[in-house]
């Protein structure tokens, strides 16, 4: 695989054509001595078929003698020796079928290789090769290779951001699908991120670079899916370590078939070498070798394209096996920033001037819970009083409270009032207490009118996501889902029970999650933990699969989890599961149907097998697996929006 490059330096990958068209020529030479051979042409078919040896046998015979010099055998081998056997006992048609179809298979996972690195170069190719750079008051085009941290740069409507950084002056709006899979109009204003090879809106604006070409998100991103192409999953590292094993294997069995035969039964040599190389041919692991391959590469390939960053595929088989997720609270589940959950008041009571006087109040405290208030107000289309604010105090811990328009306003807990030697109706302080019980901050509203008064209900909002996520992941067999926060015990509760979560853990720093984490996987759970990839490192580290969210702006998922999900949306979480078990289901699939068809092969080889049942048996296998795998990149796919796992 290549290392991350900027556009410059990385080559491309190229399509296997070389392979495509020997195949080609293989697969019609073939048929040209199949086509002489049944008219009594001998001399010719031979021709033919030696001409498709060739063909078929020029890429086998590089990879064998690539692995001798290593000091390994490879299957390509087994199919070289099984072809040439063929040939000398006379049967060059056979041959040719043979070098033929392992040809066929071999261009198919080629290009299944070729069509995933395809995806990746693909966004490697959106981000611009030039900009515009802001130079003594004008402009200048000049390589995106050759600029710094802190240049200026100019992006006009309708193209592409070439680095990462911030907008400086101007607004737009970008189309961050190349990073996350969703095409949806994100809004850009000054100070607010860009990434390099998104697309800019309809406006123009100015970015300052923030971060060296090379260390961009889309180039990090790119290197990561390059290096979990890579690496080798459990099961190919199953297939690895036995394939020299079993193909100095197959190759004594046949030879000793050969022996037995001439030797024992007094057969002819040309009878007996016949049968050891149908036996060679039955008992090549092919199908088996580019089962788990041509699955993963896929499956890594379709999350890709649905904004999911697997970084390996032993994590993407991992996430499989998952029995447990853990959650962190807050910026995961919900959105991480308070919001007016409920307002209530006396049915008597006009809630609108109450809301009125309480966010005037309000908007001259320093509480972080004035902003929640503030934004109540603008929604309902309402301003605060004109007036100025009289007799204006702030009470730590306790809250604020004013003249407005003439009336006393307070705003906070039951101790701000009780220090005022104000007697509190009983339904404000039943409601108060009826929303704390559900996990929300209460801030009373009291004034000097009989009967205007209430209660303000802020939380942090659920994802609108998040419960359809959750049972959508029950319905996939997550067994358990679990909230770990630092949060009070009765927020967590509050919000684990509009989740839908099996359990809930609170008031824990950081340390005490990486703690929770082990007692969950007690018993030999998977555990996976999802956080928003900020604070949470610890525990995304420690779990056996980490998952953070929001990967297009955060530093640390990119760099703790294993798994990252650019959209910041719950949605994708199970669509992982989904795709991780479907890899996992065709991979055992294969497995399944490659050692089936080897048994069946070998033995039917006691049974007078022609070799080119064989071949047709052994290389149709193969190229059934190839398809197999490929299926993931177009499979459609299931729509959990509703919280189910219909599609499975």
């Amino acid at each position: 695989m290549q290392s991350a490059q900027p556009n410059a330096t990385r080559s491309q990958a190229q399509p296997p054509i070389a392979a495509a068209v020997a195949t080609a020529l293989c697969a019609a030479a073939t048929a040209a001595a199949g086509a002489f051979h049944f008219s009594g042409l001998p001399a010719a078919a031979a021709a033919a078929s030696a001409a498709a040896c060739l063909a078929g046998g020029i890429i086998p015979l590089k990879n064998s003698f690539t692995s001798l010099r290593a000091g390994s055998l490879n299957v390509d081998l087994l199919m070289l020796l099984a072809a040439g056997g063929a040939a000398l006992i006379g049967e060059w048609l056979e041959g040719s079928i043979l070098l033929s179809l392992f040809s066929l298979s071999g261009t198919l996972e080629a290009f299944a290789t070729w069509r995933t690195a395809r995806s990746i170069e693909s966004l490697i190719a959106l981000r611009p090769a030039e900009a515009a750079l802001l130079r003594d008051g004008g402009e200048v085009i000049v390589p995106v290779d050759s600029l710094l941290p802190g240049c200026l740069l100019r992006v006009r409507p309708g193209e592409r951001f070439p680095v990462d950084g911030q907008v400086s002056e101007g607004t737009s709006w970008a189309d961050e699908s190349t990073l996350t899979g969703e095409s949806e109009q994100i809004s850009k204003t000054v100070g607010d991120a860009v990434f390099a090879g998104t697309l800019n809106g309809q406006g123009s604006v100015v970015v300052r670079m923030t971060r060296a070409v090379q260390d961009t998100t889309l180039e990090r991103i790119v290197h990561m899916v390059q290096e979990a192409q890579s690496r080798k999953t459990p099961s190919q590292r199953f297939v690895e370590s036995w394939q020299q094993p079993y193909v100095i294997g197959v190759l004594t069995c046949s030879m000793l078939v050969f022996l037995g035969s001439w030797l024992l039964q007094a057969d002819s040599w040309q009878h007996a070498f016949y049968h050891a190389m149908v036996l060679l041919v039955a008992g090549s692991p092919c199908a088996v070798v580019v089962g788990a391959p041509a699955v993963l590469l896929s499956a890594i390939a379709r999350a890709g394209r649905q904004g999911i960053l697997f970084k390996g595929g032993v994590f993407l088989e991992q996430l499989g096996q998952v029995d447990v997720m853990a959650f962190d609270k807050t910026g995961t589940v919900t959105q991480g920033k308070p919001a007016v959950a409920e307002f209530w008041t006396p049915p008597a009571a006009d809630a609108n001037r109450l809301l009125r006087l309480a966010a005037a109040v309000e908007d001259h405290s320093e509480h972080p819970l004035k902003v929640p208030i503030l934004a109540e107000l603008a929604s309902r289309q309402l301003t605060a009083p004109p007036g100025p604010l009289v007799e204006f105090h702030s009470h730590t811990g306790l809250g604020v409270h004013a003249q407005v328009e003439g009336t006393w306003v307070g705003v906070g807990r039951e101790g701000l009032f009780e220090s005022h030697d104000l007697q509190l109706p009983a339904d404000l302080i039943s409601n108060a207490s009826r929303m704390r019980e559900q996990g929300q901050t209460a801030l009373l509203v009291y004034t000097a009118v009989p009967g205007l008064y209430g209660v303000v209900g802020v939380a942090d909002q659920l994802r609108p996501e998040a419960p359809a996520a959750m049972q959508a992941l029950h319905s996939l067999g997550v067994r358990r889902r679990v909230i770990l926060t630092g949060d009070h015990e009765r927020v967590a509760r509050a919000v684990a029970a509009r989740l839908g979560a099996d359990d809930v853990k609170a008031g824990l720093l950081p340390d005490q999650k990486v703690v929770q984490l082990g007692l969950l996987a007690a018993g030999g759970n998977t555990v996976a933990m999802i956080g928003d990839g900020v604070n949470d490192a610890p525990a995304l580290a420690a779990a056996d699969i980490g998952i953070a969210m929001g990967g297009a702006g955060t530093d640390v998922a990119l760099e703790v989890a294993d798994v990252v999900l650019m959209r910041d949306d719950l949605k994708s979480l199970p669509l992982a599961v989904w795709i991780s078990r479907q890899a996992r289901r065709r991979v055992r699939q294969n497995m399944i149907f490659a050692f089936a068809m080897i048994a069946a092969l070998v033995i039917a080889t006691f049974f007078q097998l022609p070799l080119w049942l064989g071949v047709l048996g052994h290389e149709g296998s193969t190229v059934l697996v190839v398809l197999n795998g490929l299926r993931i990149l177009w499979e459609p796919l299931p729509d959990f929006s509703a919280g189910n796992a219909a599609s499975r």
